[in-house]
């Protein structure tokens, strides 16, 4: 049996201010059929001879719409072997283990914030692709939607690691 070919999914945790986070941006799934009406947070497959920011801000222009500032990366708990091109000795979060039939996914995860427009207007995120709702979450709200199972610890490592931001701000 051969080894799973291992693909990189790159996601944002978009939210209002990168040094100390308060809200949350959930996007909930149009498809496929399994995953329709989960919550998950925006991204995508980076495609070949793309690097993985480059990858998350043509994700987010296509999905939302939106050009973003991109904070730091929020590290997974688990083995990023197959993609060390892309991520390094990096850990990163695990989507899919994957097998010889079918690819194995991992994800690297960033927090965001949208840029304003040209005009210096506020931009709002649209659902514009593979979504059918955008929801900012409050802070105390993080873990108010049906996230995508994969999604949930990640959840928690953010939850952390903004608690730790505001810690370290007001503290």
């Amino acid at each position: 049996m051969g080894e799973a070919k291992t693909r990189l999914v790159v996601a944002a945790a978009i939210t209002d201010d990168l040094l100390i986070p308060r809200t949350l941006l959930a996007a909930r799934r149009s498809s496929p059929a399994a995953l329709a009406g989960l919550w998950e947070f925006p991204g995508g497959k980076v495609e070949r001879g793309e690097g993985a920011e480059q990858a998350l801000r043509r994700e987010l222009r296509e999905e939302l719409g939106v050009e973003v500032e991109i904070g730091d990366e929020v590290l997974g708990p688990d083995d990023g072997r197959g993609i060390e091109d892309q991520c390094g000795e990096e850990p990163v979060w695990m989507l899919r283990p994957g097998d010889a039939d079918v690819e194995r996914l991992v994800m690297r995860v960033w927090w965001a914030r949208i840029l304003p427009g040209a005009d210096g207007a506020t931009v709002e995120p649209r659902p514009l692709e593979d979504h059918d709702a955008l929801r900012w979450l409050e802070p105390g709200g993080w873990r108010d939607v049906a996230w995508l199972p994969a999604d949930k610890r990640i959840v928690e490592a953010l939850l952390e690691d903004a608690t730790a931001r505001h810690r370290r701000a007001y503290c």
